[in-house]
């Protein structure tokens, strides 16, 4: 009304709270650095005079494909009416699955590694060449 224009940003958020485990997923673990040990790393790139690379992928979990089938029911608003008993079947994994941060770390660690990165053995987020 006033001349300004509104943007909403709409998310797809699968209701992992009804998943079974064993039946939607079987492995929920995806690694955590430590704070010790990003501030360990720091130290020593800052007193050896190293290169270090941080990055962040805003959109992570909409990037791997689920090794589950996984099934969810139409989303609200978009439902068929001509389909209204279907559901859905997901191919990659969206934000509230409990495996999706799991599924996101591995696709990540092959990735990494095809650049000739080795996973640190004692903080499993920490990579080197």
């Amino acid at each position: 009304m006033d001349g300004n224009v509104l943007t909403f940003k709409g998310r797809l958020v699968a209701k992992g709270f009804r998943q079974v485990h064993g039946v939607d997923y079987d492995e929920t673990f995806s690694p955590v650095a430590m704070l010790k040990s990003i501030r360990i790393l720091l130290a020593i790139v800052a007193y050896s005079d190293y290169e270090i690379w941080q990055m962040d992928v805003k959109t992570a979990f909409l990037n791997e494909k689920l090794l589950e089938d996984v099934y969810m029911t139409q989303p609200e608003g978009f439902v068929d009416p001509h389909s209204a008993r279907k559901v859905c079947k997901l191919q990659r994994s969206i934000y509230g699955l409990k495996q999706a941060s799991r599924s996101w770390n591995l696709h990540f660690d092959d990735a990494i590694k095809e650049f000739g990165f080795i996973k640190n053995e004692d903080e499993p987020c920490v990579y080197k060449k």
